[in-house]
């Protein structure tokens, strides 16, 4: 079994590392979750459009959907961390945090508007 070698810092500064991913779960893990649970409780009309998550939020409440958004995070985080330690790709060093950033953002907006709409 190999080691894992520590955090490459001629690939990236570790602050850069740190604040891609202090947005991406400012968006997707605060932002998206409160919206989301917001409208699933108290707005009766507005519905969960993923149905993953509708069951796991059926079926296991607040638990389920925060571990699904872990699940997915921790997925994201392991591939942007395989791709700076042993691929050496910058591009999906990037794209994980990125794009969790924007989904978050997306949907928090679009929550946000079902919620004042």
């Amino acid at each position: 079994m190999r080691a894992l070698t520590a955090f490459p810092r001629e690939f990236a500064d570790v602050d850069e590392f740190y604040w891609l991913w202090i947005f991406a779960t400012s968006a997707y893990g605060v932002g998206d979750v409160l919206t989301t649970l917001t409208l699933t409780w108290y707005v009766p009309h507005v519905a969960e459009g993923n149905p993953l998550m509708a069951a796991a939020i059926e079926t296991f409440g607040v638990s389920g959907l925060i571990a699904w958004k872990l699940l997915a995070f921790a997925g994201c985080l392991a591939i942007s961390l395989r791709a700076a330690r042993t691929w050496n790709d910058r591009f999906t060093y990037y794209l994980p945090p990125v794009v969790l950033t924007l989904v978050g953002t997306f949907f928090t907006v679009y929550n946000l508007r079902l919620l004042l709409g």
